[in-house]
């Protein structure tokens, strides 16, 4: 039992490092053509979507009348010519619809019922998360402190290091 609680102890000990140094995005809620029931044809979804960044994990959100309208998700020709036959996905459940970006990748999706013709479609351009590196700078030390990046680096040494002197001394692992 006590082996169990060493083992329990190092392990959160390294839950803790890790999230000093990941690097993490939250899931943004996309509402498709901007507003809460904008899936209709009076909106421009092309500029919409070029003003909009979408990342692999975000959502998509399609507000819209479904006795009227649907989502299908399809290939990029059934974009282009809005052929709904042999679609991917069919996204449409209750007119407040939700779909998940999983991949990065191009997603392409229409309206049926004759819509597309009437521009209703968008395309979705998908991204891997790449975090912001920030500039290089030179090591400064202001009013006698460190970076923060340096403090980070302290912080996990200070609990790897009797970590690492436990489990080679105790054999906890």
């Amino acid at each position: 039992m006590e082996k169990y609680f060493r083992k329990l102890a190092l392990f959160l000990i390294f839950v803790v490092m890790g999230s000093f140094c990941g690097e993490c995005r939250n899931p943004v809620l996309h509402r498709v053509g901007g507003g809460k029931n904008t899936w209709t044809p009076s909106i421009n979804f092309t500029d919409w979507s070029t003003h909009e960044q979408f990342y692999v994990g975000d959502w998509l959100y399609f507000g819209f009348d479904k006795h009227v309208y649907n989502v299908l998700e399809v290939n990029k020709t059934g974009f282009e010519n809005c052929i709904e036959r042999n679609f991917i996905t069919n996204i449409t459940r209750g007119g407040r619809d939700v779909f998940n970006l999983t991949e990065a990748r191009q997603y392409y999706f229409l309206c049926g019922r004759g819509h597309c013709f009437k521009g209703m479609k968008v395309a979705v351009d998908v991204h891997d998360y790449q975090a912001p590196t920030p500039p290089a700078a030179p090591f400064v030390v202001t009013n006698g402190n460190p970076p923060a990046d340096i403090c980070s680096m302290l912080i996990q040494l200070v609990l790897l290091a009797p970590a690492l002197v436990c489990s080679f001394l105790f054999n906890y692992v």
